[in-house]
């Protein structure tokens, strides 16, 4: 499991600011999602062979009442919507003859001609890594899955275990590792139910929060586990085992999720997808313990990525061509020496550069502007500025507000650069 250390920043979002305004390490550690790595030493439930099983002497006067209750509650009637449509994903993989496979060298003693002809071709494949997945579409002969991208990195197959323990072909049809999305095309012959993305823009703090997921792999697939909505807009920032960015505006939550929960939904009360869960605390210090920190990402930011993860395969985006910080990691002496802000203005996100060519430069934007709204909606954070910008396509245009020293100013910005076209640009 890849954990890297965190930062938090004074209000506590997870993430690193190399702009010489500090911030409190506590050596948190992520896990993304907690992939759960399939090895040879996998739980079993089985009694080993040597143990020896005798039959029980159940006489006596103490029996089993014949009162049967019906629980129902809001938790079972959500669950029951959505179960069917959770999944595992096993991320197949092939593996050298010499390595210490899970199945113990049960196929090493093909020939090379065996093992190089098209019938044997995927022999060699074994369940590297597993983790979880919904399906929220079907469409005639195909329904789609959606899941993290670090489930299904480095995959050569992937195979779907169904809710009824059903394994059928996935195909991969795009992913997007800055999000850790991926979306899995599978035959919907045998999918017999599909999942509701509900609204997370309209979520509560402290409202209840189910996970859904395959924690430990398949052998627990169906694993349901309770707990609230802990916070909103979370801005997770880290690297990938690729070395890729990723950059999560994530809902964290109290839910236990465990290593194979990667890619599970997080559903609210009526049963509906809130979340696609992704990251979780798994360690802080010798001297602090974590417990009950896991993140997903919101369903809104989620459908926005598979729609076009469908569609393209790959995630276009605009940008602005800017680095920004939060105004709330700018010091009091910072705003008035260098920004020379009005008093009352305490949030925001600076500009710290602007790249040439770029929208941001166009549309005449410099160093040191404030930007405060987008389209009129407040921003407060960077997170608020990529959200805005990533429901945008490349060629729209979005209103900027921003103050320059104490004048507040707004100009038009034309989208018309891929993010992919700017070199070191972080939005």
């Amino acid at each position: 499991m890849d954990r890297k250390d965190v930062t938090p920043n004074k209000n506590g979002l997870l993430k690193k600011f190399g702009i010489g305004i500090a911030g409190g390490v506590i050596g948190g550690s992520l896990a993304f999602g907690g992939l759960y790595a399939v090895n040879g030493n996998n739980l079993n439930n089985s009694p080993s062979s040597s143990e020896q099983l005798t039959p029980q002497d159940n006489s006596g006067d103490t029996t089993v009442s014949n009162v049967s209750v019906n629980v129902n509650s809001d938790i079972t009637e959500a669950v029951e919507k959505v179960q069917n449509a959770v999944v595992s994903v096993v991320n197949m993989q092939r593996v050298s003859q010499n390595s210490n496979s899970m199945y113990g060298g049960l196929f090493d003693d093909r020939t090379q001609s065996d093992s190089e002809s098209s019938d044997s071709s995927d022999a060699d494949l074994e369940a590297a890594s597993e983790g979880s997945g919904v399906v929220y579409k079907k469409d005639g002969d195909t329904a789609y899955i959606v899941t993290n991208n670090h489930v299904v990195s480095g995959a050569q197959a992937l195979e779907i275990v169904l809710h009824d323990g059903t394994k059928v072909q996935g195909e991969l049809v795009g992913t997007d590792s800055y999000t850790d999305l991926a979306v899995i095309k599978i035959s919907s012959d045998k999918v017999d139910a599909v999942a509701e993305f509900g609204d997370s823009d309209n979520l509560k703090i402290g409202e209840p929060a189910i996970a859904i997921g395959s924690p430990l792999g398949s052998d627990y697939a169906n694993s349901v586990t309770q707990g609230i909505v802990s916070s909103l807009n979370r801005n997770i920032t880290n690297t990938n085992d690729d070395g890729d960015p990723i950059n999560i505006n994530a809902i964290q939550t109290d839910a236990a999720i465990n290593p194979g929960n990667s890619g599970g939904p997080l559903v609210n009360i009526e049963g509906q997808v809130i979340g696609i869960n992704s990251v979780k605390i798994v360690q802080s210090s010798d001297s602090v313990s974590v417990e009950g920190m896991g993140f997903a990402i919101p369903s809104n930011d989620a459908v926005s990525i598979i729609n076009q993860l469908e569609k393209d395969g790959k995630v276009t985006r605009p940008a602005l061509g800017v680095t920004m910080i939060d105004m709330a990691n700018i010091s009091a002496q910072q705003r008035e020496q260098i920004l020379n802000t009005p008093e009352d203005l305490t949030t925001g996100v600076v500009l710290r550069s602007i790249q040439s060519a770029t929208p941001a430069e166009k549309a005449g934007l410099e160093k040191y502007d404030v930007i405060t709204k987008i389209d009129g909606e407040d921003v407060e954070t960077s997170t608020d500025v990529q959200s805005a910008l990533y429901k945008k396509k490349v060629g729209d245009s979005i209103e900027v507000t921003f103050y320059r020293g104490s004048k507040e100013q707004t100009v038009t910005v034309e989208l018309t650069i891929d993010q992919e076209a700017l070199n070191n640009t972080q939005e």
